[in-house]
């Protein structure tokens, strides 16, 4: 699909266990388009679709299916075009916190605002579940790490050759962030 200039934001929902596995396929491709637009989400080429469904059924499904994560999904009428995960499976000493993992938009709905507002979804339900610290950690020099700064995160520490990039053996250095939330 092309390039869409609607003005409407997207819809943000919460998608369960079963929600996420009757479109697995929608996850797979946007996944996948978004590793191969050179996203630091964790996957290197080459990087086939079946890997990419396979991590939302294997990985995700049950995270969500047991309460351990919440999953923001932007929808442009019904088309999943970006999405974002709570995980607050933390021991009983981080109670208190929460992590933001695979913060992602397809490719060809960027520059619209989605990002955001999945992150905001995101905070929002951790200050519903009495989550005081969110933590995340990005590719350093991504304009995610501009994003999350404009969100008040803030930076705790660089590590270098944290991670590999998607399409070479270049190791990259993650910026690690947390935002403190109002109780």
């Amino acid at each position: 699909m092309g390039q869409t200039n609607r003005i409407t934001p997207p819809r943000i929902i919460t998608l369960d266990a079963d929600a996420l596995a009757d479109r697995l396929e929608a996850f797979g491709a946007m996944l996948h388009a978004c590793v191969h637009d050179g996203a630091s989400i964790g996957f290197i080429e080459p990087f086939p679709i079946s890997e990419a469904v396979a991590f939302w059924r294997d990985r995700i499904i049950p995270a969500v299916a047991g309460g351990k994560r919440t999953l923001f999904v932007a929808l442009d009428d019904d088309r999943v075009v970006g999405t974002v995960q709570l995980d607050i499976d933390t021991m009983p000493n981080q109670a208190h916190r929460g992590d933001i993992s695979k913060l992602m938009v397809h490719p060809d709905c960027r520059r619209r605002g989605i990002a955001r507002l999945l992150m905001q979804a995101a905070e929002r339900q951790a200050g519903e579940l009495g989550r005081s610290l969110l933590t995340l950690d990005t590719r350093t020099g991504d304009s995610a790490e501009t994003l999350y700064a404009s969100l008040g995160f803030e930076t705790a520490g660089v590590i270098p050759q944290f991670a590999r990039d998607p399409f070479s053996e270049k190791l990259s250095a993650t910026t690690v962030m947390y935002k403190r939330l109002l109780s």
